[in-house]
């Protein structure tokens, strides 16, 4: 069953890696007492990922922070190596917090998860960003299959 605006998120530890460390990071308490934005998206380094949906969050950190945010969090279905690298590639480090649901258990316990088998990409995230008052879902944007129109950090922005 897929999350829904005013639930809870689920506890669920992800992945962080900072210089040469990786860190465990339960979900519930990393988002407690903070707003945060959460956008996930199949995969990093694929086209529409970095073309336009990781570094439109980069270009509008400063007005997200600037409307009551917290913490911008990109999440994806790749290890926190390949999260890491990508996030420093595309000048994320400062800005937006990149998580590694590198078994996509976020993913499925949030019911967001996308089937890229046949792409030879396995089991993968749906593209969608949420809105998150102290671990409650205030907006949800999930974008139709091989769309982004919903989940960009400008239509973001005007919800906040």
């Amino acid at each position: 069953m897929t999350i829904q605006v005013g639930d809870k998120l689920p506890a669920v530890d992800v992945q962080h890696k900072t210089g040469s460390d990786i860190e465990t990071i339960n979900t519930s308490d990393l988002f407690a007492g903070k707003k945060v934005v959460l956008f996930a998206l199949p995969g990093a380094y694929t086209p529409t990922c970095s073309a336009s949906h990781l570094p439109g969050y980069v270009v509008a950190s400063d007005e997200l922070f600037a409307k009551g945010v917290d913490l911008i969090v990109c999440l994806s279905v790749n290890d926190a190596h390949v999260m890491e690298a990508w996030g420093r590639e595309h000048n994320a480090d400062d800005c937006v917090m990149m998580l590694a649901d590198g078994s996509a258990h976020f993913t499925r316990a949030v019911g967001l998860e996308l089937d890229l088998d046949a792409a030879g990409m396995g089991l993968r995230s749906q593209r969608y960003a949420m809105v998150i008052n102290d671990n409650v879902v205030e907006v949800l944007n999930v974008e139709q299959p091989r769309q982004f129109e919903v989940s960009d950090a400008q239509t973001i922005l005007k919800s906040l």
